[in-house]
This record gives C-alpha cells, structure tokens and sequence, in this order.
C-alpha cells in the first residue's frame, strides 16, 4: 500500500475541505445561487476581475448576459443587470425612509469625500452647494467663459483648414474639454489649444485615472488583501500619486485665492464667511475638483469624436442635420449655448452617439442595502454589489431594436423603433446621484457640433474608418481610441463669410 505523505492529513486536508466546502455553499446555500451564470463566477471573483482588466470587458459582460439573461451572477457577491428596469430598481429614488444603495467604497476610496464617493446626507449637502454652478442659469453666466474656449478650438480647426492640414479631432477635441474644465475648476485652463499639446500634468491624471480603476477592480475581489497589498501599491506609486496630489492641492490653492469671485464651480464649493456659508473642507474641494477635471472631460470630448465619426460615415443622417442646423442659423455668431439647445434633430443625433458610444463604458458598483432588494425578479441580499454596464445596456437587443444601427430617429418617435425601452438609456445615470454635470456636456456638445457643421464639410482621411467602426476600441477605465483624422473645408454656400476668430 503507498504510503501517505507526511504533513497531508496535517496541512493539506482542511486546506481541501475549506474550499470544498465554500463551493458547496456558494452553489448550493449562497443566497444568490438561484441567479443564472458561470460555474467559476458563482464560486470566485477571479473571473471577474480578469473580464474586468482586459481589454474586452463590455463586450465580455455582453456575451454573458445574451447567455444566461437580464440578470448574470459574476462572482461569488456580485450580480449585473441589463434589463430596462435595473436602473430604477438599483439606482432610482428610495422611498422615504428607505436607505439607497451606496457606491461601493472601494471604487471611491481616492475620492471618498467627494460628491460621488459622499454618503446620503454628505452628498445632498454637496449637490446642494454646486447645484446653482451647473444649473441651466449657471451655464448662462459661465457662458463669455465657455464661449472663449469654443473660440479658440474654432480658430485652431480654421489654421489648419487654411494650411491644408488634415487634423485629428478626436485630440483637439480632448485639449479643448481638458481647458474648459480646468478653467471652470481651477480659475485657468492648461492652455492645452495654445500649445497644440496636452499639459504635463494631463498625462499624469489620466495614469492615476487607470491605476484607480485597476485597484478598485482588486479591492472589490479582495478586500481582505487590499489592507496588506494597498501600502505596497502606494508605495510602487508613490511618485505618480505625489505628483497629482501636489498639483490639485496647488491649483484649488491657487484658485480660493482669486478674488472676486468667478462663475465657476470652486466658487460654488467654497466658505463664504461673510454670507454665512460653511462650504465644504479643503479635502472635499479638491477630491471633487479631480472628479470633474476627469468626469468633465472625457464626456464631451468622446461624444463630439464619436457624433464626428458616425455622422461623416452617414451622409443621408448629415445632410438631414445640416438642414435642420441652416435653417435655425444666419451666422455662426448666433449659434450660442441656448440656442443650440433647441436643435431636435441635433439633440437625436447627440442621444443616438451616446447609445452606441457611451462615455461611461462601464459600471460603478452599488451595495444592496442592508435589507435587500428584488432586482429583476432575483432578491439580492443586503451587499450584493450590483452592476449595470452602459455599453452593455444599450447595445443589448432585449432593450433596442436593431442596436448597432446609428438611427437618431428612435428618439423621434419613428414607429420602427416604438419596441425600444427608452428607460435602459440613462448615460448621465438616474437618481438622485445623477450625473450633476450633464447640462455643461450637452451645452458644449451642441454648441460645438453646431458650429462645426454649419460651417464646415468634414470628411474622414484614413479610409480604414469606413470599412470598419472606429468606435469599436479596447477600453481600459475609458476608451483607448485611435486618432480620427478628418479635413476640413468651408462649405459652398458659407465660401462668401471670412472667419475672423
């Protein structure tokens, strides 16, 4: 008979029997074993957070749910929804009394006294100081501000037309939303559109973006290693960490500083002794301040690339917008942050490029309540954490016909499209956390496209673009898109009007 190694009955065998046993329960006992999907997930994180840091994730996440359903268990503690309702079920306004469904905290660690990382009261109390900022009136009065950066953008775009030049909008588009929002932030731009280049510390910021996202991945796998692994991290990271800190605290110093006040959002935040304002820490100024410079950017600038794209590759949908845009408009002076607001079909084509290429790629998790929920038809149990993938969502054929077919039209009431569940479409998220900025992304992006298209005709260089979506891209946080290269010239009918900056 073979004789048994020393050390196995010791060491081996309850090693074998705990994990034997935590499968067992995670299949057969665990509160969620009755929700659809992979053997591994339901017994591991491990898969989820490989999905998570690849370059595939939405796509992956997609393939699943066209597999196992509307609701997909893909870990041990954690579920995703694409079906309509999920966003009203898990994000929606609680009943009085009713405790929301928090942020996981692991996704908002480095910004925890943010607005987005706030618990319930902190963050109504937040909302309520930068609600006046990013209101409808405070677009308004911040406009001489956001009108001298479009300027600027224009007067670049014109250089290059001028000297021939084809240019990468998809850049341009990315210096002029990183300035603004620097601009309304901190009181000055990068000067991104001066220098033709990214600020220094853009470059920064983007890396500690994407380094966030991959610990926050880790963190919600394993929380119990976080406390032993964190410090290692931060100390592996120590310069990138150090350097974004010192220019954020810099520039929030640099702004609080500045008097008068200005129409911009530190001014929202920050104490008013003299009104009797208590305003927000220096702490909760800043982490919301890197919010912002983040959140604010990325929208506008992957929507103007992603409405440039899809309207040069469909000259029918084009043509129909520049109709819509010449009749509204004498001049390109007219073409303002109101005005562009009463667009229909610019607002369609706007609705229609964020459905297909939403800025939001993927899922903030939230915790279940304690006392649970009924998502979809499953009871999850209070800490489930819970996503919801914008991609994922919109591309789902269960929530839109024909769903990777640009049709502005689906938002026009054409009875093509009456199957649609509109609800599934909440790129700014929905409830009371939802996205305070979107008024600022959708003045921009009007205004901007507006402009763009009553003057110019805008055609693709690279030839690849036609033969296949430029928008479909590896994401990693964000997208990580290639240059979209266009050239630009007057129009015809505009050769007669001179621009003059």
């Amino acid at each position: 008979m073979p004789r048994i190694p020393s050390g196995y009955h010791v060491d081996g065998f309850p090693i074998l029997a705990h994990t034997l046993g935590s499968v067992i329960y995670h299949v057969c006992f665990h509160p969620l074993r009755k929700v659809p999907g992979p053997f591994w997930s339901s017994v591991s994180p491990i898969p989820l957070l490989l999905m998570s840091w690849s370059g595939t994730p939405h796509k992956q996440i997609f393939a699943l749910h066209q597999k196992y359903g509307g609701v997909v268990r893909t870990s041990p503690d954690s579920v995703s929804c694409l079906h309509a309702t999920a966003w009203k079920e898990v994000y929606g306004h609680r009943k009085p009394g009713q405790p929301e469904n928090l942020k996981h905290p692991g996704f908002v660690a480095e910004v925890a006294e943010g607005i987005i990382g706030a618990d319930t009261e902190t963050h109504k109390h937040q909302r309520h100081l930068l609600a006046s900022a990013f209101s409808a009136q405070g677009m308004q009065r911040q406009e001489p501000l956001i009108r001298h950066h479009v300027d600027l953008l224009f007067r670049r775009l014109e250089e290059h037309r001028m000297q021939g030049k084809s240019i990468d909008v998809a850049k341009w588009f990315n210096y002029f939303s990183f300035d603004i929002i620097g601009d309304l932030s901190f009181g000055e731009s990068f000067g991104n559109l001066d220098r033709g280049e990214f600020h220094p510390w853009i470059a920064t910021i983007l890396e500690f973006f994407v380094a966030q996202h991959d610990m926050a991945h880790f963190r919600r796998a394993y929380p119990w290693l976080e406390a032993m692994i964190g410090p290692i991290v931060k100390i592996l990271a120590a310069k990138i960490i150090t350097k974004h800190n010192l220019f954020m605290r810099g520039q929030v110093e640099k702004r609080l500083a500045l008097e008068p006040s200005r129409p911009d959002f530190i001014d929202g935040m920050k104490p008013d002794r003299t009104r009797g304002k208590e305003g927000l820490s220096f702490e909760a100024i800043c982490h919301n301040a890197s919010i912002f410079v983040v959140a604010g950017s990325e929208t506008t600038a992957l929507a103007l690339s992603g409405a440039t794209y899809l309207l040069c590759t469909h000259p029918k949908i084009l043509a129909k917008l520049k109709e819509e845009i010449d009749s509204s408009f004498d001049s390109e002076d007219e073409i303002t942050l109101r005005s562009a607001q009463r667009l229909k079909y610019l607002t369609a084509v706007l609705d229609e490029t964020l459905r297909i290429y939403p800025a939001a790629v993927g899922s903030v998790p939230r915790l279940i309540q304690p006392h649970g929920e009924v998502v979809g038809g499953h009871f999850l149990p209070g800490g489930t954490s819970v996503d919801i993938w914008h991609w994922a969502m919109y591309h789902n054929p269960a929530n839109f016909i024909e769903p990777e077919v640009f049709a502005p039209e689906r938002w026009l009431g054409d009875p093509r499209f009456e199957g649609d569940k509109k609800v599934a479409f909440q790129p700014f998220s929905t409830g009371k956390r939802s996205c305070i900025g979107q008024n600022l992304a959708h003045s921009e992006i009007k205004q901007i496209m507006a402009r763009l298209l009553w003057k110019y005709d805008v055609t693709l260089v690279d030839r690849e673009w036609y033969e296949k979506p430029w928008h479909d891209q590896p994401v990693r946080a964000s997208y990580v898109h290639p240059p979209l290269n266009v050239r630009l010239s007057l129009r015809p009918e505009k050769l007669k009007l001179s621009y003059l900056g």
